[in-house]
């Protein structure tokens, strides 16, 4: 047997702060469907971190999760960042969320819940124009993130 290629490693490469309207999100029961769709609009936020800091684009997009009954939802977000030198960056974050139905309804409510009683992650890919940023696009990030009330956190990765 051949030796196994190098093991990828992890590096923090930044934090996403996105941010959410108050009050209650889009809900519907797509007919023949057995799960919920969802839509709620990015607000705003904040980007903090050794490779990319800036600001999320207020209502440049949002998440479309579909929220199963079970406790997991599958979500899908577009929105736009903007690096603190003004580059746009398009965003399109992928993942899944796992909680129990019971913590899923406290979730859905607005309210935090402890770390361990959900599960989140996610897989971004970028699109940065040609500059300082382009390195976003040939580079594969894994994340975690946690929702805080109102707003959801990010920890991205980039996979060495």
């Amino acid at each position: 047997m051949e030796e196994p290629l190098e093991k990828p490693a992890l590096e923090l490469a930044f934090c996403i702060r996105l941010d959410f309207a108050d009050g209650p999100r889009l809900r519907f029961n797509p007919a023949q469907m057995d799960f919920t769709r969802g839509f709620v609009a990015v607000t705003g936020g904040e980007i903090n971190g050794a490779r990319l800091s800036g600001r999320v684009v207020p209502y440049s997009g949002g998440d479309w999760p579909r929220i199963w009954a079970s406790g997991l939802i599958e979500f899908e977000a577009h929105y736009m960042l903007e690096a603190h030198d003004g580059t746009p960056i398009y965003i399109h974050n992928r993942g899944i969320a796992y909680s129990n139905p019971e913590t899923l309804a406290r979730i859905e409510a607005g309210e935090s819940v402890a770390r361990d009683d959900s599960y989140c992650r996610i897989t971004p890919r970028f699109e940065a124009p040609s500059g300082p940023h382009d390195w976003l696009n040939r580079t594969i990030f894994v994340g975690t993130a946690e929702r805080r009330g109102a707003s959801t956190f990010f920890d991205y990765y980039a996979v060495t």
